[in-house]
């Protein structure tokens, strides 16, 4: 640790707690206590519950984590190709080429979602790039928020990867896509499972562009969340959140222990 001071330690955690706490773990509590609870006049929730997951459970809930899973893994994907292989091109590239890369990666990330949606919306409503009503719109919004943050990954790590490898091994003889596949792709595995994550935990709980596209037969678990948030079933809103976030912390432990393995390897 940077700071050597036992004193100096004990404050820092002291203030790293004091903003945790009230900031990031209280919410998510609340929302956890929530979820059991039957109702909640006083300070304290009462009359605690395992309804609101029966209901869950027997209700639309299930179909639409599968389908915000289905949804974050394809817009997931598409986005760790699109940003893997746009980063790996901006390296032969001068700089001014490269800022406008990184400027039209980043677009979508600047301006509000719900513009990205509209922008969709318009775009794809007529033929012969006809999405409008379907999954693919969906999917398609998605990868375009999330692309950045997996371009912004790669070129980071294609930043601190060390040339040497690739040098030696076409200075042997290995053809650019031999040096691609064989050094620079199993050496950024790490960043790119970390990319695949991050992209995957964004578009799970991405709702605004969400909203303005999904179709009758598409409707991702946020959506859901909203709708019953929105007529007043705080207490099924809070376990849709909690199945949300339990299954997207799973999906990333697992990814997490993806990333420890490529690190090692």
């Amino acid at each position: 640790m940077l700071v050597h001071s036992a004193a100096a330690r004990r404050v820092i955690h002291a203030v790293f707690f004091l903003l945790f706490v009230p900031l990031f773990a209280l919410p998510l509590l609340v929302i956890a206590t929530a979820s059991f609870a039957g109702g909640w006049s006083g300070a304290l929730p009462s009359a605690p519950t395992l309804a609101h997951y029966r209901d869950l459970a027997r209700g639309s809930a299930p179909a639409a984590l599968a389908t915000s899973l289905l949804t974050a893994l394809a817009a997931g994907a598409a986005a760790l190709i699109t940003g893997t292989w746009a980063a790996l091109a901006a390296e032969r590239l001068g700089r001014r080429a490269r800022r406008l890369l990184d400027t039209l990666f980043l677009l979508p990330v600047a301006v509000p979602s719900v513009v990205v949606g509209l922008a969709l919306l318009v775009a794809f409503s007529r033929p012969p790039f006809l999405l409008n009503g379907t999954p693919q719109i969906v999917i398609t919004a998605h990868a375009v928020l999330v692309t950045a943050f997996a371009y912004q990954s790669v070129t980071a790590a294609l930043a601190r990867l060390d040339p040497a490898y690739a040098q030696s091994a076409a200075g042997l003889g290995a053809r650019p896509a031999t040096v691609l596949w064989r050094i620079k792709i199993p050496l950024l595995l790490p960043s790119l499972t970390a990319a695949a994550g991050l992209c995957f935990a964004l578009s799970m709980g991405e709702l605004s562009a969400t909203m303005m596209l999904y179709p009758p037969d598409w409707v991702p678990l946020p959506v859901q969340i909203f709708a019953a948030t929105d007529r007043g079933s705080l207490f099924t809103g809070a376990a849709l959140a909690v199945l949300l976030m339990a299954t997207t912390l799973l999906v990333l432990l697992g990814v997490s222990r993806l990333r420890t393995k490529a690190a090692y390897r």
